[in-house]
């Protein structure tokens, strides 16, 4: 893949700094995050995070209307012309 930027004299600067061509210093630091994302995304949730993902979910559950005792094809169609 081929991504072109403009890169702003300070990263200019750092890559020069390290020896490196601006594009090479980009993908490194592209790849160093892309690393840590991945890292962090395969950690373990804590109890707490579950419990709020959970809670999230069914922070409109009260919305939900009622199901009938019976589900028939009129039912489900009701409101369909």
């Amino acid at each position: 893949m081929e991504i072109r930027v403009n890169i702003p004299e300070e990263l200019a600067e750092q890559a020069q700094a390290r020896g490196l061509r601006p594009e090479a210093y980009a993908e490194e630091i592209l790849a160093r995050q892309a690393q840590a994302e991945s890292a962090a995304a395969r950690q373990p949730r804590t109890p707490q995070e579950i419990r709020a993902w959970l809670d999230s979910l069914a922070q409109f559950s009260g919305k939900i209307p009622p199901l009938p005792h019976t589900i028939s094809r009129e039912w489900i169609y009701e409101d369909h012309d």
